[in-house]
């Protein structure tokens, strides 16, 4: 009997071990469901002052890439992946003619194609052993690494909601971005989030857009966010206060060149979803917030543009790109006049002119990185918005009090062009006209000079050949009569 009395009071107690173990398992579960990590949890009162961003890196750009150890060198305490983080989707060459046309009126296939899983996931392994960026990584906590994306990395060139493999993607993206395993942005539909960084007085917060996943196509003035992502954005602008709240779109907010380029090509952007837009600028506006700028990337060039009718402040908009893909690298070093040349002339209601710049066109077309400061310090404090080359120089900045992004006193009466009225307005007449609504001429300039220049290339190898021809003629008749 007490052998079998011992052996029944060690089954009970293995029993209630096992209970135990797995209650206390099923509770860590539910826990960690519930939690949210914050990359700065571990320094949240720390105050930030100085935040980095880039977009557009190329996994296989070749070293050296000084614009790293740039990066490193201003200290920034949060880096911010804006997207096109790599190159994840493959293209086939440019072909009018034969068995695949990837462009041209016969274009018979899609000239970029979708990578693998397993070939995009190599392909964030390269960009995160880049040996820059482990440096910059290695300075955790110190440096808080935070993203989104856009369509490269996304999967596909352009690519909006349709796109089918985006489930896969988004997880490939967070495990880049060391998002933990119980976080929110895994189970919802995109990777849209946001933080808060510094104390109570001098807090930044970082809101990141998801401007693919919910995308409708382009040019069919749908929604750009989808409504889970706008309810979302709502709460957010209408939540908790901050000195400044930072938007990051891996697209151009204010900016609208597809206006000035068209009919030759477009640039995706917020303006290309003009409802959307004026979403989001009447959400800012009925939210009160103060402290609001964007942050973009996508383009290959840098540049500051500024909306002083969106809302009841200017609403800046910093554009960064690329860290290694840049629209000056795509030509000979010969040819980069004719680019900066172009810049220049283009006509751009937005876009902030500054005798600072590097050149005159206040745009930077070769690898560059944004780069955030706020001087907590001053009186009032000032905030200073860069485009910066890959050595670190500024090539366009831009400083103003941030009091100039707080909602006015007395709210003045918009004119019908959406101005709002008083002396102090005048300053910002050039930032409140739409590309689009531009005087023909001065809206397609560009169009009309490279059609010009191309006319006239034309004639002109045309007269040459007729030049040639006729120069031969007269020598194979003046050989006959010899």
């Amino acid at each position: 009997m007490e052998g079998w009395s011992t052996r029944r009071r060690r089954a009970k107690a293995s029993v209630s071990l096992i209970l135990f173990i797995v209650v206390t398992l099923i509770g860590q579960t539910k826990a960690e469901e519930t939690q949210t990590v914050s990359p700065l949890d571990t320094n949240s009162n720390a105050i930030v002052s100085r935040i980095a961003f880039g977009s557009c890196f190329n996994q296989s750009a070749p070293q050296p890439q000084p614009i790293w150890e740039s990066i490193i060198g201003f200290d920034p305490q949060v880096f911010i992946w804006l997207g096109d983080n790599i190159y994840g989707d493959n293209k086939r060459p440019v072909r009018v003619c034969g068995r695949e046309r990837t462009v041209g009126p016969w274009k018979n296939i899609e000239r970029f194609f979708p990578s693998t899983e397993d070939e995009l996931s190599r392909r964030y392994t390269a960009t995160k052993s880049n040996p820059g960026y482990t440096r910059l990584r290695q300075r955790y906590p110190e440096v808080s690494v935070i993203g989104t994306w856009d369509d490269h990395d996304y999967g596909l060139n352009d690519a909006g909601k349709e796109f089918p493999y985006k489930d896969a993607s988004q997880q490939i993206l967070l495990d880049f971005l060391d998002e933990p395993h119980n976080s929110p942005r895994r189970k919802q539909g995109g990777v849209y989030t946001s933080y808060m960084f510094g104390p109570p007085g001098k807090q930044i917060k970082v809101i990141l857009l998801d401007t693919r996943y919910h995308r409708d196509p382009l040019f069919s003035d749908g929604t750009m966010l989808g409504e889970a992502q706008w309810s979302w954005l709502e709460k957010e602008l209408n939540g908790p206060q901050s000195e400044i709240t930072i938007i990051a779109s891996s697209i151009q907010v204010v900016s609208n060149l597809s206006a000035i380029f068209q009919p030759l090509f477009y640039m995706e952007s917020w303006s290309l979803f003009p409802k959307e837009r004026r979403r989001l600028f009447n959400l800012i506006d009925s939210s009160k917030r103060e402290g609001v700028m964007f942050i973009s990337g996508d383009v290959h060039f840098g540049e500051i543009t500024r909306d002083d009718c969106g809302a009841a402040y200017p609403l800046y908009d910093l554009t960064s790109s690329g860290l290694t893909q840049a629209v000056e690298r795509t030509v000979p070093k010969a040819l980069a006049f004719a680019i900066r040349f172009m810049a220049w002339i283009a006509p751009s209601t937005k876009r902030v002119f500054s005798p600072n710049c590097r050149f005159r066109s206040c745009t930077y077309g070769l690898p560059n990185f944004g780069a955030i400061e706020i001087d907590w310090e001053a009186t009032p404090p000032m905030v200073k918005l860069e485009v910066r080359d890959e050595f670190g120089r500024a090539a366009i900045p831009v400083e103003f009090p941030l009091s100039d992004l707080r909602q006015p006193e007395e709210q003045q009466p918009r004119s019908k062009t959406g101005m709002r009225g008083g002396q102090d307005w005048k300053y910002y007449k050039q930032h409140c006209l739409p590309e689009s609504e531009l005087p023909w001429f001065t809206k397609y300039r560009i169009a009309l000079i490279l059609v010009a220049f191309a006319a006239g290339s034309t004639m002109l190898l045309v007269l040459v050949v007729k030049k040639a021809v006729s120069g031969g003629k007269m020598f194979i008749k003046k050989f006959k009569v010899d």
